[in-house]
């Protein structure tokens, strides 16, 4: 039987890959996007106007798909570096989540893909090693969209021990070519690039190719076994790191780096003048949370299972910076 791939968040930066990869698979594809929102035309994919928030607006990406396997991939929700869970982060992420996971169940989805974050595992000491965990809960760990996808996760495996068909992956900070929808660590890249960047920060995350984190959600519905969790991420790297790969290819000047004490301290002021200027910022005091906690991520499972390989992040600069000035990548999907 032939499959249909319903890929929702289709205008993001993990989801949009994702319809790329498929596409190029010969795979037809429904892809969700947002009311008034307009996506690349490309062959065998089809667009549905909708809404998670909204279970109605989301039937027509799962009516009409009789004589095919279908597979979902639940890439839409809100990625939010402030503190709180807001009630628009709560209703888009777990509320989203939820609605997906019923018509999955309704309209009988061969299998569903969610694709939650490492942010949803609960973090230890920074001398041990973060793997896979079973439960999952909003109260183990810290910062809103934390929170929302630590709760979307269990709802997720909570329908697996009720019959539903469902893999989980946790991807880390994800960068990389092709986003139209304002990826924080895109944006970091593309204000050092414009000369928009004040100062770098003392610190660092796991940051990962979302070519790789696409490729590793494709390999997890293929070979993922029901209820299973899959860390796809790739390794530490500093911020001052990730500009300095920056600066060679692209040039820029030298940013002082900001010890993480002063980061915190001047958060609120950086808030501040970025709201009077209207701008995002990106030095929050959760973002500066994040980039002093634990990220010893491991994809060893994923390696093993799915055969997933992330790729060196010189290569990830490398096309985000040939993807933001119009030129040609040095690596395909």
């Amino acid at each position: 039987m032939m499959r249909l791939y319903i890929v929702t968040g289709a205008n993001g930066h993990l989801g949009g890959t994702i319809v790329r990869m498929l596409q190029k698979k010969g795979a037809p594809v429904r892809g969700l996007i947002l009311p008034g929102e307009t996506a690349a035309a490309l062959e065998g994919v089809s667009y549905i106007e909708g809404d998670v928030r909204n279970i109605e607006s989301l039937r027509p990406l799962f009516e009409n798909t009789q004589g095919y396997e279908v597979y979902v991939i639940h890439t839409a929700g809100i990625i939010d570096i402030s503190e709180h869970v807001s009630p628009l982060l709560y209703d888009v992420n777990v509320n989203g989540a939820r609605n997906i996971i019923a018509l999955c169940r309704e309209y009988a989805a061969k299998r569903l893909l969610y694709v939650s974050s490492v942010h949803a595992i609960p973090e230890k000491d920074h001398f041990q090693v973060l793997h896979e965990v079973r439960r999952f809960s909003p109260d183990w760990v810290v910062g809103g969209y934390a929170k929302t996808k630590a709760e979307a996760t269990q709802a997720v495996l909570d329908a697996v021990q009720e019959g539903l068909d469902a893999v989980v992956v946790h991807p880390s900070g994800i960068l990389g070519p092709y986003d139209r929808s304002g990826n924080h660590l895109v944006q970091l890249v593309n204000d050092y690039i414009n000369g928009k960047l004040p100062a770098c920060v003392n610190g660092g995350y796991d940051f990962v190719d979302v070519r790789d984190v696409a490729d590793g959600c494709l390999k997890a519905i293929e070979k993922g076994k029901p209820g299973e969790c899959f860390i796809l991420s790739n390794r530490h790297y500093e911020v001052k790191d990730v500009l300095h790969m920056t600066k060679r290819y692209c040039g820029g000047r030298r940013l002082p780096v900001l010890p993480m004490w002063m980061a915190k301290a001047a958060a609120p002021l950086i808030s501040w003048v970025c709201k009077l200027r209207k701008r995002r910022p990106l030095y929050t005091k959760y973002s500066l949370y994040t980039l002093s906690s634990n990220d010893k991520f491991s994809h060893d499972k994923a390696t093993v299972e799915l055969g997933y390989r992330p790729r060196d992040l010189a290569q990830t600069i490398r096309d985000t910076i040939a993807w933001l000035k119009g030129g040609k990548l040095g690596s395909a999907l």
